[in-house]
Order: C-alpha cells, then sequence, then structure tokens
C-alpha cells in the first residue's frame, strides 16, 4: 500500500516481499490459480489464498479502517475555523497518522462500499476503544491509560519485529 497510484507511481520493485492475496473462486481451475500466483511470485510477492469473507474481514481491520481514519481526521482539521493554525503546527506524528489520507478518494470509496459489512463491523469495534479511552481520560484514570498504551505499544512493536525480519 502506498498512497501515490497511477503509472507515475510505478517503481520496479513495488510488490518486492509485499503480500499479495488470491481469492479463488470455485469455477477458478487449480492450473489457472497456479499460474496467477506464479505470476505474482515472479514479482517478488509473497503469495496468500483465502475466501473472499475472510479477506474483506482482515483488510476491514488493518487496511480499510486506519484509511477512513486517516481520510477523517484530515477532514475534521480542515473543515475547522482554525484549520491553517492547526496544519501549520501539525508536524511528524500529523503526517505519519496521515500519509494515506493522501490516498485515491475514489478508489477508496469503492474500496469502502464494497467492504460496508466488515468496515462497519470494525467501525464500531473502535468507536467501543475510542469510548474506553474517553472515559479512561475523564476518570483521569492515568493506570488505566498507560496499561493501554503498553499493550499497543507492546504489540505494535512486536508486529514491527515481525515484519523487519
Amino acid at each position: 500500500g502506498a498512497e501515490k497510484s497511477g503509472v507515475s507511481a510505478a517503481t520496479v520493485d513495488l510488490y518486492s516481499n509485499k503480500n499479495v492475496v488470491l481469492t479463488p473462486i470455485q469455477d477458478n481451475s487449480v492450473d489457472a490459480i497456479q499460474q496467477v500466483k506464479n505470476l505474482w511470485q515472479s514479482c517478488g510477492a509473497n503469495v496468500s489464498e483465502m475466501s473472499a469473507a475472510t479477506h474483506d474481514s482482515i483488510f476491514a481491520a488493518v487496511s480499510h479502517l486506519p484509511h477512513l481514519l486517516a481520510f477523517a481526521l484530515v477532514d475534521d482539521i480542515a473543515s475547522r475555523p482554525n484549520a491553517e493554525q492547526l496544519f501549520g503546527f501539525a508536524a511528524s506524528g500529523f503526517r505519519d497518522f496521515t500519509r494515506i489520507a493522501g490516498s485515491h478518494p475514489e478508489m477508496w470509496r469503492d474500496i469502502s462500499l464494497a467492504n460496508k459489512t466488515a468496515l462497519l463491523s470494525e467501525l464500531i469495534a473502535y468507536q467501543a476503544e475510542l469510548a474506553q479511552l474517553k472515559q479512561l481520560l475523564e476518570n483521569e484514570d492515568g493506570a488505566g491509560l498507560q496499561a493501554l498504551f503498553e499493550r499497543a505499544s507492546t504489540a505494535r512493536n512486536a508486529w514491527a519485529k515481525r515484519k523487519d525480519q
């Protein structure tokens, strides 16, 4: 995933060591699936196979929801009366979090609508997580905030370490 798209964003190593998911259907022959798998592997991709429903569930959580959150945050800031001032003080954390809001809007509209059911489930789960954070802040529960931040930091660092291997 990159925030840029189209021919001008192409690079020779675009799929090198990247994950590609095949979601074969019953009408696909074993040979056809293998040909497609071989094609992706020749581009350097790591190929997995799964059902479309499993794909949609996984990618709603780890790709589609993060894109929606980035778009929503930028849209929220941009719509405020002091947007220029806010953007003027935004730095690397904002840049890193919102990089994917520079992605192709039409493509993300289509992905969001096509994966509506799984994405709505993820939004509900995320709203529950935000409600928990809000409650911890309202209660000035520093220990609870730290515990949540430590769990998230540990999980994120473990994921990054696995990705770097």
